[in-house]
Formats: structure tokens, sequence, C-alpha cells
């Protein structure tokens, strides 16, 4: 269940909890360059943040994954069972940090941020703008309530046209949560999915390997030049625009390192736009929870070349910016909670063209 973190009026009041008092201080510094947020303590570790959320009430905590005494995880997972509040996360760039962290964002944490391994102060600062903006968006964001984890039902049994049907799928802050949640109710046999997600580099491959444990369908992690098939999902690696190109009869993964679109590689308007022009209205996309607005405007181009859009709704969406932003424009045919949306994607790739 999500539910609305209420934000006080006036700043966002921040606790940050990491075992490094460089780190602490470089975090305090920059998120007190912004006049909306406030540093309202820090802990060296998970006991001492503890006694300091009690005292303090913050609005959001910055949470290191790896944290002495405890572990970030457990910490995390305690705090969203008996006092759920947004958390950004610190992750290192590493393999096993991009792991922690995944399983960070599974049990409830809003975003992460990545520090680098050298030059902690420096590289912590090339990150301040998005830091802050995470935070701030952290304090309205909706909140996951740890549940016990619950197979869910099966999609019904359709019969597939798989070979000429597409579905794509973008998401940022809360995606990747999402991402699973449509996947896990997808058959083996689904149309072929393309997906992308907002996450660096050292994170999409994990990401993808986590979403296939979770799939009936086979996820990878795309490369350049891959065929698009039948009963696979495709994640666009961090860092690449991941476009779909059209190959005769067929469709194939093309990954570009161009610029950004709108400070986003990958980026979703990148992959909803070649959408649009590759399979048109044998196409069905779905745009997820995210900050701001990348894919608001693929999605509406992804609707005027007659494909069947979808958004998330506000309530179910740990941040409405993205999806907020492609209804407003009239982007999205239908508005569904998160639990509908595979549903939706799967009856559309029955109708329509063939």
């Amino acid at each position: 269940m999500a539910i609305q973190h209420p934000q006080r009026p006036g700043k966002v009041r921040v606790l940050i909890i990491d075992d490094s008092a460089l780190v602490r201080q470089v975090l305090t510094d920059i998120l007190s360059e912004d006049p909306a947020i406030e540093v309202v303590g820090t802990a060296p570790d998970p006991l001492i943040a503890r006694e300091k959320i009690k005292q303090l009430n913050p609005d959001v905590l910055t949470l290191d994954v790896e944290m002495p005494r405890m572990d970030g995880l457990t910490f995390l997972q305690n705090l969203m069972r008996l006092r759920p509040m947004p958390v950004v996360m610190v992750s290192s760039l590493t393999e096993a940090g991009a792991q922690i962290t995944l399983d960070a964002l599974a049990l409830g944490a809003v975003d992460f941020v990545t520090k680098p391994k050298l030059d902690i102060q420096r590289g912590l600062t090339g990150y301040g703008r998005e830091l802050r903006e995470k935070v701030k968006q952290a304090a309205r964001a909706r909140v996951k309530t740890l549940q016990p984890s619950v197979a869910p039902a099966p999609a019904g049994v359709i019969q597939y046209r798989t070979t000429d049907r597409l579905i794509a799928i973008g998401a940022s802050t809360g995606g990747t949560e999402a991402i699973r949640a449509v996947l896990e109710r997808m058959p083996a046999d689904a149309p072929a999915i393309v997906i992308t997600q907002h996450i660096p580099p050292a994170f999409s491959k994990p990401f993808a390997e986590r979403l296939n444990k979770h799939s009936r369908m086979t996820v990878l992690h795309a490369e350049d030049d891959m065929p698009i098939l039948a009963g696979h999902a495709y994640v666009a690696p961090g860092g690449l625009h991941l476009r779909v190109q059209r190959s005769g009869a067929r469709w194939r993964c093309r990954l570009g390192d161009d610029e950004p679109i709108r400070l986003h590689r990958p980026s979703v308007d990148a992959l909803f736009e070649s959408v649009a022009s590759a399979a048109g209205a044998n196409a069905s996309a779905a745009l997820l929870t995210g900050m701001g607005d990348d894919g608001a405007r693929g999605l509406l181009t992804l609707r005027k070349a007659g494909a069947a859009t979808i958004v998330q709704d506000e309530a179910t969406s740990v941040v409405w910016g993205m999806p907020g932003a492609a209804y407003t424009l009239g982007a999205a045919q239908q508005v569904l909670p998160l639990d509908q949306i595979a549903d939706a994607l799967l009856a559309s790739t029955t109708q329509g063209p063939g």
C-alpha cells in the first residue's frame, strides 16, 4: 500500500545517516545550499539514527546502504514497517552497491543517488543538484508501507499475435518496483517489451537480472542490434539511449550514446518516439511513476501514431511527474492503477492492427 507522506509547510527537514564524517559534512553542505532544505541532524549509524528520528521528526532521510552496527537494509526494513517515511539511499557505484540499492527500493526507499569511490568530496558535490532535487521530490512522494510479498495473480489467458505487436514501458523515480510489478503479471509468451528506466550504468544490468528472476518472460540487458523477440523484454543500459529500429518484418534494439534528451540518457522520449516510428499502431505503451516529464511527448507521439497509451495513476505513483505530464498533454488513453496496467497492455495487443 502506498501512503501520501504529508509534507509540512516550510523547509524540507532532512536527517543524514552515514558512517563517514566526511560524507555527512559534504552532504550537509550540499543540501544546505538550497533554501528549501534544512538539515536537522546527522547520525553515524542506524541505532543513533533511530533516536534522532524520534527527537527531530524529519521529513526525509538520506541513508548509506553500507552501515556499521546495523546494515542499511535491516534498518530500512524496520523503518518501513514501524514508521514509513521517505528515504533517499546514498549508494556506491559497485555491483554490490547496485544490488543493495535495488533491494532498498524493493523495501520502500523512494530513490537513490550514487557516490564515487574516489575523491568523495568533489564527486558528491557534482551530484549536488540531483541530490537536492531528489530530496525535495522525496518529501512529496508516496511511501510504500512494507507488506508481506504476495504472488500476483497470473494475467488472463489471451491468444497473442506476438510477432507483430510491441510494448514499450518508461519510468523513473519509483520505477524499478513499478516495472517489476508489471512484468510479474506478463505471461511467458507476451509480446516483446522494450523498457527505459532512468538508472546509472552500473545499475542497469543488475536491474535487468533482477527483473528476469521475477518474470515469466526472458528479460535481457539490451545490446546493440539485438533482435526483439516475443516473450522477451529488453532493458536500456544506463548511459545509452535505447531505440527500436524496424528490420524487414522484425525489430531490433539500437543503442546510442548521442546527447542526453532533457538531461536523460537513456531517455523515455527517445524510446517512445522510435517505437512510434517503427511500430506505429502495432505498439502499446505505458508511462509509469517518475520525476520530471521525460516520456510525455513521446507518449503523445505514440498516441498520434495509433498506439494504445496508458499512464499510471497518481494514487499508485511514487512521483506523478512523468505520467502527470503525459496526462496533461492528452497523451494517455487510459489512466490506471499499477496493478491494472499489465492486463490493459495485454488486452490492447489483441485489438487494432495486427
